[in-house]
């Protein structure tokens, strides 16, 4: 299946990834024919967390202060507890969060992906869903929590667990193609 050929998507991520949240959406996505670049921090490679251990390494494709959201059609925020709460305190990674959102494409994130876009202010009057723990910290910065296992509001994708990727893959590739629901 080709239906996201010549289609760039970008994944934010630095050490402490949710294992399955990162690697299973981008091939997924690769899957689909899309050009996927894995985001972060620093150069080099981050490293998964997976059942509360260090696990397998990702190569960084580009550095965050190098990445421009105009070269990317969607952007995805996997979770992992220590991944969001360390990107939320960079200022850059909150900027490209934000701006993203402002420009109408895309943005999916699952589990505690939700986190970032709190510290970017783009979740007030949304309806959302996430991990259970971070519920409260969505309603109290003003999103609607469902307990859903995908939502989409306007362009924002979210998802509460791993249990959810592949209905959370399926919705972002669709809503990259075009697909309307």
């Amino acid at each position: 299946m080709n239906s996201l050929k010549g289609k760039k998507v970008a994944i934010l991520a630095t050490h402490g990834f949710e294992e399955s949240e990162l690697f299973e959406p981008k091939h997924a996505l690769e899957e689909s024919g899309a050009d996927v670049h894995i985001i972060a921090p620093d150069t080099g490679k981050i490293t998964a967390w997976k059942h509360g251990e260090w696990s397998r390494k990702a190569d960084v494709d580009k550095v965050l202060a190098e990445a421009d959201v105009a070269d990317y059609d969607a952007l995805m925020l996997p979770g992992g507890v220590i991944n969001p709460d360390k990107l939320r305190r960079d200022p850059t990674a909150v900027k490209f969060v934000h701006d993203f959102v402002a420009s109408g494409k895309p943005v999916a994130a699952i589990c505690h992906g939700p986190q970032l876009l709190i510290d970017a202010e783009v979740v007030k009057g949304k309806v959302m869903t996430s991990f259970f723990s971070i519920k409260k910290d969505l309603q109290n910065a003003g999103a609607n929590w469902v307990d859903q296992e995908v939502v989409i509001d306007q362009n924002l994708i979210t998802s509460r667990k791993p249990d959810d990727i592949d209905a959370f893959s399926n919705r972002l590739i669709e809503t990259i193609a075009g697909d309307k629901h």
